[in-house]
């Protein structure tokens, strides 16, 4: 077993519950962990064998601007749902950040992490 991670993708959507977060959108941030069987790809070192890291960055790209989502929880489970369809892994994990969250109040950024696999969508 082994771990692909794609670590801080940033994009440009329109995800919130306020009129400006609908309108205006704001910047997400995405991390996306894949487990999955690696021991055919160290062994061949064939593309074919792994996760194309270009395929997974654009599933999640197509995932933020498609759609517009009250939750970033919403969101993340879009992005898992998506990818565990497309790709052959055992599970995922899905964080989504929002740093510019409008609250009142001093934060860096708001996160969601949520977990799935193959078996929560059949």
């Amino acid at each position: 077993m082994g771990v692909i991670r794609l670590k801080n993708m940033q994009f440009y959507g329109f995800h919130g519950v306020n009129e400006s977060e609908k309108h205006l959108g704001g910047r997400f941030e995405v991390d996306v962990e894949m487990q999955l069987s690696l021991k055919s790809a160290c062994e061949t070192d064939d593309l074919n064998k792994t996760i194309n890291y270009e395929s997974i960055y654009k599933t999640v790209d197509t995932c933020v601007k498609k759609d517009k989502f009250y939750l970033i929880e919403a969101l993340a489970n879009s992005i898992a749902k998506d990818i565990l369809k497309d790709h052959s892994i055992d599970s995922i994990m899905v964080r989504v950040r929002k740093p510019h969250a409008p609250v009142h109040g001093v934060l860096d950024t708001i996160e969601v992490e949520i977990e799935r696999n193959q078996a929560d969508y059949v």
